[in-house]
């Protein structure tokens, strides 16, 4: 049985708001992006508390926070000088390259 790759067109570094949920309204910069869950871990958002047993790196155990991965659908992207997220478009250029753009005000991606 294969996985299911859903395509995320959120990247890596990306200024995402947070649109619905416990954190609604928080940004934050994406950290990773895992197109076999549909979910994206950001970074401050979704922070659970988490107990580990002892071992090398924590001799003693106890308790950590772990940032856990939130649903691509519950974040849009946000842009310098923009307030409200927005989805994420794709346009071609004249030379036939492949642009990300905001679907809110057509503006490209950097």
């Amino acid at each position: 049985m294969s996985k299911t790759i859903f395509k995320i067109k959120l990247k890596k570094g990306d200024t995402v708001m947070v649109r619905s949920g416990k954190y609604k309204g928080q940004t934050g910069v994406i950290e990773a992006v895992h197109p076999t869950e549909n979910k994206v871990t950001v970074k401050g958002i979704n922070v659970v508390k988490k107990a580990i047993k002892p071992d090398k790196k924590h001799p003693r155990g106890g308790i950590i926070e772990v940032t856990k991965p939130i649903w691509v659908s519950k974040v849009g992207i946000v842009g310098t000088g923009v307030k409200k997220p927005s989805r994420v478009g794709f346009k071609l250029d004249k030379a036939g390259k492949k642009t990300r753009i905001f679907k809110s005000n057509g503006k490209e991606i950097k």
